[in-house]
């Protein structure tokens, strides 16, 4: 439901709400908030809640450090894990200088313009990812250790996925915030799990990541489990991923624009690739355990970059397959967004599908295709060498990402 501010005074009034989690994120993703008492609401939504910026990565020094928060009344959501007595919500926020300017460093805001800039052109993205993760035990103590929760496979089932009923509470959490999961599974490493969203708008679909990361750090503490959200916690196994789904809602003939859409990311995705996979550990993943190596794509094929999954209808869409759960998904959708314009602007051809297993193919026959990057400083002197990146990113952020 979509509350303006005048009913989530309402709201906090009529159902005993006692704080108001004010969330953001840096520049990596990574949720940060402040809580507020109800009575400060009225300040929040007018001028925001000042915090000190100079502690979080990629906003900045301590000098002229002070920005704000301001709610978005529409993300509000009850936070279920917390006390029906006394209720805790939550609001993202957006972040603004003490001149009512937006923040340069926002990622969020950055992923509104992406939208916003999409719509003048009269295109919309509609978005759902698939995000996988591990579960690992906790030893008698309480702290983490490297031993999955399970030795189950590919969707395997009770009493081998010992996941199961995790993977239940957090969907039940998720549907409780207002979050539509379209299904979960077992994934083929031990511990490993899948769940899916249905799709949405670009801004509500990475608010929606943001929360999912949330709730299942809870969930798996509550269950006495450790989450890990990393693209490669075990080396001899399969990585996880954050496997992209989107389609585009245009006026023009959907089958062209896609294929432009498709043949932007292509274009784009090695000077892009340090914001999809910004850890040392995302190249490991790359290139093994159905992780794509290789810039192509074709249908149903997974061992490719980009992928058009068997479906019909609304259901009809592209898998961009490379990034993985280190991803900020501000950050990954608004570069998604602009390469997918630039392959609308330029009319883009899009290359022959590879119809084969890139995984099983020859040295020869793999030694004609582009190869998205081995390492980590591959795919920052990418980022740093590109034009199309600093036209839509601040270089504050270029910086964070690539220093």
């Amino acid at each position: 439901m979509n509350y303006t501010e005048s009913e989530v005074i309402q709201f906090a009034n009529e159902e005993d709400v006692k704080f108001i989690r004010l969330a953001f994120c840096d520049v990596f993703g990574k949720q940060k908030n402040i809580s507020i008492m109800p009575s400060e609401l009225p300040r929040a939504f007018s001028d925001g809640i000042s915090f000190d910026a100079s502690a979080i990565s990629g906003f900045g020094g301590a000098v002229r450090s002070d920005l704000f928060l301001r709610p978005d009344p529409s993300t509000l959501a009850v936070l279920p894990w917390r006390p029906e007595h006394g209720r805790v919500i939550r609001m993202y926020c957006d972040i603004i200088n003490p001149d009512g300017s937006v923040f340069e460093n926002d990622t969020r805001a950055i992923l509104k313009r992406a939208v916003e800039d999409a719509s003048k052109h009269g295109y919309s993205f509609d978005i759902g990812s698939e995000i996988e993760f591990y579960l690992f035990k906790l030893d008698a103590n309480g702290d983490p250790t490297g031993i999955p929760f399970d030795n189950a496979g590919y969707m395997d089932i009770a009493p081998e996925d010992k996941g199961e009923n995790v993977r239940r509470e957090i969907c039940l959490t998720l549907e409780q915030m207002g979050i539509r999961p379209e299904s979960s599974h077992h994934e083929a490493g031990p511990g490993q799990n899948e769940i899916d969203f249905r799709y949405s708008d670009a801004l509500s679909a990475a608010d929606n990541a943001i929360t999912f990361y949330n709730v299942v750090n809870v969930v798996a503490a509550r269950n006495g489990l450790r989450v890990d959200f990393g693209p490669k916690p075990i080396k001899s196994r399969a990585g996880s991923g954050m496997h992209i789904n989107f389609s585009i809602k245009t006026k023009e003939k959907k089958e062209t624009v896609m294929s432009y859409v498709i043949a932007g990311l292509l274009d784009k995705i090695k000077e892009i690739t340090i914001f999809l996979n910004p850890s040392e550990q995302s190249f490991a993943r790359l290139g093994a355990y159905k992780a794509p190596g290789f810039i192509t794509w074709s249908v149903e094929n997974r061992s490719q970059l980009i992928r058009m999954p068997a479906a019909n209808g609304d259901f009809k869409r592209a898998e961009l397959r490379s990034p993985d759960p280190t991803t900020n998904p501000y950050l990954a959708y608004t570069m998604l967004i602009y390469a997918g314009l630039y392959g609308i602007k330029k009319k883009l051809a899009l290359p022959a599908p590879t119809d084969i297993n890139l995984f099983t193919a020859d040295a020869e026959t793999l030694a004609s295709y582009r190869r998205l990057p081995t390492r980590r400083s591959e795919a920052v002197q990418s980022c740093l060498d590109s034009t199309f990146v600093k036209e839509h990113l601040p270089e504050s952020i270029i910086q964070a990402y690539c220093r």
